[in-house]
């Protein structure tokens, strides 16, 4: 992984110490709150319900074992013993006190950790595939350039005040695990005819309010001219972009109300101005960062583990772990562990100081040190031995960190929703958990198969609920708590944004109606057919009619 130079430590303390004085200045009544929310936006610092809450970046959801461990150390320390991971591949802290933010900046610091461009108006956290530099489907790993984007991106002058956040994510694998396709700007790695690697550029998808499948404004575009081209698009956005409208600011708008065509026409313009410039990045400069992420020390070992094959044999619940949890890797001997953050009746993202030092210290003995962090809100170890699987799983069992379900039904994204943010209109939590409870026999959910369930709490779809196969979005109806479904939805390759179902569902009925849905999907599906697939096949009607027929 990427190690800060003398240049990132300077940096990084300078403006630690420069937040440190402006919470003194708050405190002291010199800043009024209204002078003090965009300084501490950059600093990762809301203001919810209850209280503060600080969001840590996790840079393309890539740490080490020292650095999950001082997350562990920030709970304890600084909040009530647990943190948030989010779908943007960050962690927050719901209930840290202002006046001690600056020790906890400080204390990431020492671990190349921050909360920089979290929030406002800026370009966010880069994300990118959780299995980067490790997945047998990848072309290669995507890493290396979504560095390159964090040290374009942090604290650029240009685009530090755009008129609304912005969002990156690549992916280097035909597979998407990094949604691309609803982000503001998509990078998909690919190989064009003359065998050279670059990236498809997608531009203007995202969700929220207005939900958009983003469209590509460029086929190709080479590793050397990407940065140039990224300039290029922010450029247009920052001069185009609305900032009349806070709904309609997102470059989404910009390209649904101009056109993709005169999107394209725009940027290329820009772009011939600047590609042969300082942005341009030589080949020398790419393996320099190429390097900087090189695989770990790999023992040379046989595709085929016996022990391992007959631990599975031996031990049903570790077979199960392993067949929903863990990934194929491109290195023979080697498996992807994937942690679930998801235990049945728990909350999504959340994981307890002791969990999180585990984690660490997890990382370290199987791992070379490497853990990632999902846009799915779950943990990976990406480098593991498959002789060293059952060990693995047998900690991670004593710590309630072993539920064999990712990817299926209890595996569910939701945002913290009412119970926490000032934005929500309803509460996402408690939903998850029940519908969690509700299907939490492991046959069951196998039975069902894929099946992705997504929960916001408003309309600003932190839960991504546009591109869940069964998306929830939670109303305020005259007081009380209503839910409307989505069906359709998916955040993969074959990106699409579900349709509303039709009138939203009370608080008691909305986990009947989920579970009418599954059994109908189940009445009409064929052999290995997902619900993603049985939805696309038959259409909304079988499944309106399960959830209104009587109503």
């Amino acid at each position: 992984m990427y190690r800060y130079d003398d240049f990132d430590r300077q940096l990084l303390a300078e403006r630690t110490a420069q937040f440190r004085d402006q919470v003194a200045r708050r405190i002291s009544g010199e800043l009024t709150e209204d002078q003090f929310k965009p300084l501490r936006l950059m600093n990762g610092v809301y203001l919810q319900l209850h209280a503060y809450m600080l969001r840590v970046a996790v840079p393309y959801g890539t740490m080490n074992g020292e650095q999950m461990r001082k997350l562990g150390y920030i709970a304890r320390t600084y909040d009530k013993g647990y943190g948030h991971f989010t779908t943007r591949q960050n962690i927050q802290y719901n209930w840290p006190k202002l006046n001690e933010i600056p020790d906890a900046l400080a204390d990431l610091a020492t671990v190349e950790m921050h909360a920089i461009q979290t929030s406002g108006n800026c370009i966010r956290n880069t994300t990118t595939d959780q299995y980067a530099g490790a997945a047998a489907d990848e072309i290669e790993d995507p890493r290396p350039y979504c560095e390159l984007i964090r040290q374009w991106s942090t604290f650029h002058p240009e685009f530090t005040y755009l008129p609304r956040k912005f969002k990156i994510a690549v992916t280097g694998s035909p597979n998407d695990r990094a949604a691309v396709r609803v982000h503001d700007i998509g990078l998909r790695m690919h190989k064009n005819d003359a065998g050279e690697t670059g990236f498809e550029v997608i531009v203007g998808g995202g969700l929220g309010r207005t939900p958009f499948v983003g469209k590509t404004v460029r086929d190709f575009i080479g590793k050397n001219d990407l940065f140039s081209y990224l300039e290029a698009i922010l450029r247009v956005y920052n001069r185009f972009g609305r900032r009349d409208n806070k709904y309609k600011a997102r470059i989404k708008i910009l390209v649904h109300e101009v056109g993709v065509d005169e999107i394209r026409r725009l940027v290329e313009e820009e772009w011939s101005k600047i590609r042969d410039g300082s942005l341009r990045v030589s080949d020398d400069e790419i393996a320099q960062y190429i390097a900087q992420f090189a695989p770990p020390a790999f023992e040379e070992l046989q595709a085929n583990d016996p022990e391992f094959e007959r631990r599975k044999q031996a031990h049903p619940d570790f077979a199960a772990w392993v067949r929903s949890n863990v990934i194929a890797h491109k290195q023979p001997g080697y498996a992807i562990a994937n942690i679930s953050l998801k235990p049945i009746g728990g909350i999504p993202g959340d994981a307890t100081a002791d969990q999180m030092e585990l984690v660490g210290d997890l990382a370290d003995q199987y791992s070379f040190g490497d853990v990632r962090v999902t846009h799915e809100q779950n943990l990976v170890l990406p480098h593991v031995k498959k002789a060293d699987l059952f060990a693995l799983w047998a900690e991670l069992n004593s710590a309630l960190l072993a539920t064999a379900n990712l990817g299926f039904v209890t595996d569910i994204i939701a945002c913290p929703g009412l119970d926490y943010c000032a934005l929500a209109t309803a509460r996402s939590i408690p939903l998850s958990q029940r519908i969690s409870e509700r299907f939490g026999d492991l046959e069951r959910q196998y039975d069902i198969g894929e099946l992705k369930i997504k929960i916001s709490g408003c309309i600003n779809a932190c839960g991504h609920h546009h591109v869940g196969h069964i998306g929830i979005l939670g109303l305020d109806k005259r007081g009380k708590e209503f839910y409307q479904i989505t069906l359709g939805g998916d955040a993969s390759q074959d990106a699409s944004i579900g349709k509303i179902a039709g009138a939203g569902f009370s608080e008691a009925e909305v986990v009947d109606a989920i579970e009418a849905l599954i059994t109908r999907y189940i009445d009409i599906r064929t052999v290995g057919e997902r619900f993603i697939d049985t939805y696309r096949r038959v259409g909304m009607d079988p499944f309106k009619e399960v959830l209104y027929g009587d109503r």
